[in-house]
């Protein structure tokens, strides 16, 4: 039977960039299949899309546009700032994460960019933002129940279950 939203399936897959880097993985995520309701927004949506219609055994690929995917690199959420606002304990490296807040006390993360002995450059948007990305996807399981309402699974490590 054809996958229609509002299903919940599982399946397995690999992503690659352009370079045929490998970024993610069914086995980089533990060899567990990965399950989610279709059209729930729960995985980006050129991904969610293209499993509507397919059925169980189907294996294909796709490539997704940046629009598809984590969108286009925004330059405004690419920042300098002033290494004095920094805690003292920070010693900032390229490629480090921080967690920033705003006024509005909204909370993200950002990646450091560039790092001198006056400033830091941090870069909010999504690490695969701007890229296109490659996925091989194979359907394992249609008419899989929901997980517990218990069950936490964004994948954050905020252990918030």
């Amino acid at each position: 039977m054809a996958i229609k939203i509002g299903d919940i399936i599982k399946v397995e897959y690999e992503g690659r960039l352009e370079d045929r880097t490998i970024f993610d993985s069914t086995e980089l995520q533990g060899g567990e299949p990965l399950k989610f309701e279709v059209g729930a927004r729960m995985l980006i949506r050129g991904f969610d899309d293209s499993v509507i219609g397919k059925e169980v055994g189907d294996e294909y690929e796709i490539t997704l546009t940046p629009s598809e995917a984590y969108g286009e690199i925004d330059p405004l959420l690419v920042q300098t700032v002033s290494s004095d606002q920094l805690p003292e304990d920070l010693d900032p490296e390229v490629g480090m994460m921080l967690g920033v807040g705003d006024a509005n006390g909204t909370h993200s993360m950002a990646w450091v960019k560039e790092v001198d002995d006056e400033f830091i450059t941090i870069d909010m948007n999504h690490p695969l933002a701007g890229k296109t990305l490659h996925f091989k996807i194979k359907i394992l399981e249609t008419g899989c129940e929901p997980d517990p309402p218990d069950v936490h699974e964004c994948g954050c490590g905020c252990n918030d279950h």
